[in-house]
């Protein structure tokens, strides 16, 4: 078995009820019934999600993980066996324990609330990585360390052993990020150390803003009681990618929900060189910096649309695209994953969605002001 990328970590299902006609400001009435419409089943976390939109890219990946042996788990393999049987044969068993699963609310249209079950990925960890499978990989990518509490305990040990160990074999690496439970353990984890810890083994990380602002600007988050969007600029994430790009990854950025995508790379020549394993244009990459807005759709739902946009730009970089290239295709791919309620319906084969781009795919009208 070898594949060209091996995608790790987060593995659950996801339920999702339809729920176009409950207002989200109803919902926290107590003892009130609300007709919904039917529910999708569905595999989500990071494995799952950015797994399975590199398939759907044409991207040859393993997913690399363990679920329980529960209902739960048996429907979560056969979701993905159903797509295609080989991408289930790097998930292993666990005996004991329940799989994860996390119920997924979008009242009226909005953003998502999550009701979520750990599961066996409390146990997630180094001993779940097979390293010597890993090392004939192109790239390596793990999503969703602050739900995965063996990753972030004692300062980031075992994410630290996980990237050191494939940054050596001269694997291309790539770290994604979820939200922390502000009142749980990973909200009061030490992600500032973890990152210094753990970002000079990290070739590629690209968080949603509001991740990596409560971890890292926690101050910020605070200030703007969680609602981001409106107080970024240019400026500002010119500064925050810069402070990564010191902590030692070769190229960083932020997904930024209905505001696309921002990129920002090392001018370190040598670093980017690095990634050896990829056709990578360094010279292009060198010092790239830009924002693209997301394109013009139908939001129906927005569950898995991150994951889906990191998975376009490693395809991309798999395909050995210039920058700006790179931040197209996953701002697409990011914004086909919208037009359906779960986290892979709407993302579209490779082919249709350059076909969609070369028709002159309108983007939205937001703006970013540069800032001070």
């Amino acid at each position: 078995m070898t594949f060209d990328v091996i995608v790790a970590g987060h593995l659950c299902l996801d339920l999702l009820p339809e729920m176009h006609t409950v207002p989200l400001d109803k919902l926290a009435s107590p003892g009130k019934l609300f007709e919904v419409g039917p529910i999708t089943l569905a595999t989500g976390g990071a494995v799952s999600n950015t797994g399975l939109a590199l398939h759907r890219l044409g991207v040859n990946v393993g997913l690399m993980t363990s679920i329980g042996a529960d209902f739960i788990g048996q429907a979560i393999r056969g979701v993905i066996a159903a797509r295609d049987p080989r991408l289930t044969e790097l998930i292993g068993t666990r005996d004991s324990g329940y799989s994860s699963y996390t119920v997924v609310l979008s009242p009226g249209g909005q953003d998502r609330i999550f009701l979520h079950a750990t599961g066996t990925n409390a146990d997630f960890s180094s001993a779940d990585i097979d390293f010597d499978l890993v090392a004939q990989a192109k790239l390596f990518h793990l999503g969703y360390p602050p739900i995965l509490p063996r990753l972030y305990e004692d300062d980031g040990d075992e994410l630290v052993t996980i990237y050191r160990r494939v940054h050596q074999s001269g694997v291309v690496t790539s770290l994604d990020m979820s939200l922390p439970d502000a009142t749980g353990g990973a909200g009061t984890a030490d992600w500032w150390t973890i990152l210094r810890r753990t970002l000079p083994f990290v070739d590629i990380f690209v968080p949603s803003i509001e991740e990596i602002i409560f971890m890292l600007r926690r101050d910020d988050y605070a200030a703007w009681g969680g609602r981001v969007m409106p107080h970024l600029t240019r400026a500002y994430l010119r500064g925050l990618a810069e402070d990564l790009l010191a902590l030692g990854c070769a190229i960083t950025g932020f997904k930024l929900g209905p505001l696309g995508m921002y990129l920002h790379a090392t001018p370190d020549r040598d670093r980017l060189a690095r990634l050896v394993r990829l056709p990578l244009p360094v010279e292009a990459w060198a010092r790239f910096e830009a924002w693209h807005p997301a394109f013009s759709v139908a939001v129906v739902g927005t569950t898995g649309a991150g994951d889906s946009c990191y998975g376009g730009l490693l395809a991309a970089l798999l395909r050995g695209d210039l920058p700006h290239d790179a931040l197209r295709l996953a701002c697409a791919v990011g914004a086909c994953n919208v037009e359906a309620a779960d986290a892979l319906s709407g993302v579209r084969s490779l082919t249709e969605t350059l076909a969609r781009l070369e028709a002159g795919w309108p983007t939205r009208h937001d703006t970013l002001p540069e800032g001070p």
